[in-house]
């Protein structure tokens, strides 16, 4: 595999993997906060979906994505919450790098996502 060039393109919600300036994978994310009707709902990044684009499957792309989606988190102070089905099994399998989230951030995220 190339190395890999990852993007956080928070105005699109897509976390952005790119090898030679080509787009080659990305997590579809939203944010999640407090607000004043749930202040008890820590920050947290929803992963909604991984995709890695035809031709480059198999490359350890989208366990790269997830990886680093993990990092943002981390050095925002956020939580991740993996609904995305290939996240939360990479979290699963690797959890050293992926602290599992609060239950009210999970049910909040299911909400939000359920809502929009």
């Amino acid at each position: 595999m190339a190395d890999l060039n990852i993007r956080d393109n928070r105005p699109q919600g897509r976390f952005e993997a790119y090898e030679d300036g080509r787009a080659v994978g990305a997590i579809s994310y939203v944010t999640l906060a407090a607000t004043p009707e749930t202040p008890a709902v820590p920050a947290a990044l929803v992963a909604v979906h991984t995709v890695v684009e035809e031709g480059y499957e198999g490359k350890g792309i989208a366990g790269t994505l997830v990886r680093e989606f993990y990092a943002l988190a981390e050095r925002e102070g956020a939580f991740v919450v993996p609904l995305c089905p290939y996240a939360a099994r990479w979290a699963q399998r690797h959890p050293e790098a992926a602290p599992e989230a609060p239950p009210e951030a999970v049910e909040a995220a299911k909400a939000q996502v359920r809502n929009a």
